[in-house]
């Protein structure tokens, strides 16, 4: 695929037509809980080390990392981040499942976003239909949401969540002029200045993907994608692959 202006967006909506946005998990049946994350070498936007992580729950125990180098063939295009991103993702879950089944998680945090995303199709939604994986997408921004007659803009949204939210937990909800609802900016940190932004990517409802991110979220960034992150530099330094 190398048009996104006709086949990405063709690709998202056949994909969005088997999204679940209802629970396949509950926190109650939690005790895997998975993280995904890219790192690239300093200077070097063509190759990254893809990282899944697995933490006990609720424990947040770190139980499994895995990794895989990746030269990433396609360009970062704004809205289509999982073209570039998702394929050696999949394929460590596709690995995972097929060797440890025992720790497969039952739900996926994902550095990226859900629905709340120009085409309502995000990383988070990507991934998880791909990978049948409930999936959580868990953001520090998001892009502009387009609506007739009107947008939500994140510097709006982040003025906004600078009053409401004053102790962990607090949450706004991202609602659009035409009333979707597409997702949470949550506090989700004392510490936190500010908000992760909390939406649906497949497999789970708002109101549940909104307590998994609380109770898995020990700093600003929710545990299993602050593993998942750490440990891909760490492997990057390791390795010695910055050029």
């Amino acid at each position: 695929m190398n048009q996104p202006d006709v086949e990405w967006p063709r690709e998202q909506g056949r994909l969005k037509n088997v999204l679940r946005l209802s629970n396949d998990v509950t926190l109650a049946q939690l005790k895997y809980v998975g993280g995904v994350d890219l790192s690239f070498p300093l200077n070097d936007s063509d190759h990254a080390v893809a990282c899944v992580v697995v933490l006990e729950f609720p424990s947040l125990k770190l139980i499994h990392a895995s990794y895989k180098w990746v030269t990433l063939t396609l360009p970062y295009i704004p809205g289509y981040l999982a073209f570039r991103e998702v394929g050696p993702l999949v394929e460590l879950l596709n690995d995972l499942k097929a060797t440890q089944p025992d720790i497969y998680p039952q739900v996926i945090l994902v550095d990226g976003n859900g629905i709340l995303h120009p085409r309502q199709f995000g990383l988070a939604c990507h991934l998880g239909v791909l990978s049948d994986t409930p999936c959580i997408g868990v953001a520090k921004n998001f892009l502009h949401i387009p609506e007739e007659g009107s947008a939500m803009e994140m510097v709006e949204v982040k003025a906004r969540c600078k009053k409401a939210l004053q102790k962990r937990g607090d949450t706004v909800d991202l609602i659009g002029a035409s009333g979707v609802v597409y997702g949470v900016a949550l506090r989700s940190s004392d510490d936190a200045k500010n908000p992760v932004f909390v939406s649906q990517g497949h497999g789970v409802d708002l109101p549940t993907a909104v307590e998994i991110v609380l109770a898995c979220s020990k700093f600003k960034n929710a545990e299993p994608i602050r593993q998942a992150d750490g440990l891909s530099r760490k492997y990057i330094r390791d390795h010695n692959l910055s050029r």
